[in-house]
């Protein structure tokens, strides 16, 4: 049995999501575990180095967790060959200079998304790494999450039939600040520092959509900044000039609509943060993160809409939950680990930043269309291929 360090560069895991997801789910996960198996025996330990701009938050996190290399200079980490893989989940307008910067020093990437602050640039860096030759990926990680994992257990079984609607729900309140701390950093409500809920949620139920239920073919959104005026973390007044919510209308390529609500600015009551239903011609599904629940045709109950009379039928009881049947990791860790054997052994990874540039795509256009009150289509995307859309009125 054998060993095999493989060096990467983490850039930005002193930020909320960097820290939780990236470095101590993941990363500092698989290191307590032993590494990650190759199925021949063989150990790839990952060999992290921390790159940020704040010196303090990097020793921080070296000393808690026993990582002995931390940097501020990111030119000096690419430097180093044994670093083989460069991460970022730096802010989203740092990430397409430093992912640049990384693939011309030969290095496979693996970063967060949206993978640019706009679908030129996200196309550029598909490109660039094609042409350098470096394995790329894209976090997209709601595919694993268990309760779409479930989802798609029902998918593949065939227990919906046709599918026929998908209906997505996200979204919590989002304190302003003022009177109890926000939980998202400022700068995701200005619109300037690459701030939006379009664009931060967009290319997450892009990778939904086109891997569960079929491409997206067409949209129409309408998205809002309802809260004007939020307070940031210094305790200073600002003006939101970014989109806190959006509401859209999904076509796929084989006829189902999907129907999707994005706000920080709605109040929950349903299951979870995110719920997708699903519903087809033999039965219907609701997922949230974790948990997934179904209900077959054969146990439908039958409705009658009569506001006269008091409804009798109690229609959460009538949903049975789908079993585990297995152990489910996080979901970072799982698409971590699935891109670590991607580089080491070329094993498959579907993920690419061609699949990040089509999240920005989709960002791109749900804003187009709200500005300009009309369907879009959504053209297909090759790397060094057109951007623009091309529009059409449904009838």
């Amino acid at each position: 049995m054998s060993t095999f360090k493989i060096g990467i560069i983490m850039n930005g895991v002193t930020g909320r999501m960097g820290t939780r997801q990236h470095l101590i789910r993941s990363i500092v996960a698989i290191r307590e575990q032993g590494g990650v198996d190759l199925g021949n025996g063989d150990i790839l330990m990952p060999d992290p180095v921390l790159v940020g701009r704040n010196e303090g938050k990097l020793k921080a996190l070296s000393n808690e967790f026993g990582i002995n290399r931390w940097t501020t200079d990111l030119t000096e980490a690419l430097a180093d060959e044994h670093n083989v893989i460069y991460f970022d989940s730096q802010t989203t307008t740092r990430r397409e200079a430093a992912i640049k910067q990384a693939i011309a020093a030969n290095k496979h990437i693996y970063c967060e998304k949206p993978t640019s602050t706009s679908l030129e640039g996200a196309l550029e860096l598909a490109r660039l790494a094609q042409e350098a030759g470096v394995k790329n990926g894209v976090v997209q990680d709601k595919l694993f999450l268990p309760g779409v994992m479930k989802l798609k257990r029902l998918i593949d079984s065939g227990f919906f039939g046709d599918i026929l609607s998908v209906r997505m729900e996200f979204g919590y309140w989002v304190f302003e600040g003022d009177w109890q701390e926000g939980q998202r950093p400022s700068w995701n409500y200005k619109k300037e520092a690459g701030g939006g809920i379009v664009v931060d949620m967009f290319p997450h139920w892009r990778y939904v959509l086109d891997h569960l239920f079929g491409s997206v073919k067409a949209l129409s959104s309408l998205v809002a900044t309802h809260i004007k005026e939020r307070v940031d973390e210094e305790g200073n007044t600002y003006q939101a000039t970014a989109d806190d919510a959006a509401y859209a209308t999904f076509e796929l390529e084989n006829g189902v609509i999907a129907s999707v609500n994005s706000s920080w600015a709605v109040r929950v009551d349903r299951d979870d943060l995110l719920t997708i239903q699903v519903d087809g011609t033999e039965g219907s599904a609701v997922a949230g993160l974790r948990n997934c629940k179904t209900q077959h045709r054969v146990n439908t109950p039958k409705p009658v809409w009569n506001p006269d009379l008091e409804n009798t039928i109690d229609f959460q009881d009538q949903w049975v939950e789908v079993p585990d049947n297995q152990l489910f990791e996080n979901a970072f860790k799982i698409q971590w680990e699935m891109f670590l054997k991607h580089v080491h052994q070329n094993e498959e990874f579907d993920w690419d930043l061609l699949e990040g540039a089509k999240g920005m795509q989709l960002a791109e256009l749900g804003l187009q269309s709200s500005n300009e009150r009309r369907w879009l289509k959504v053209p297909e995307l090759k790397v060094g291929g057109g951007s623009r859309s091309e529009s059409y009125i449904s009838t």
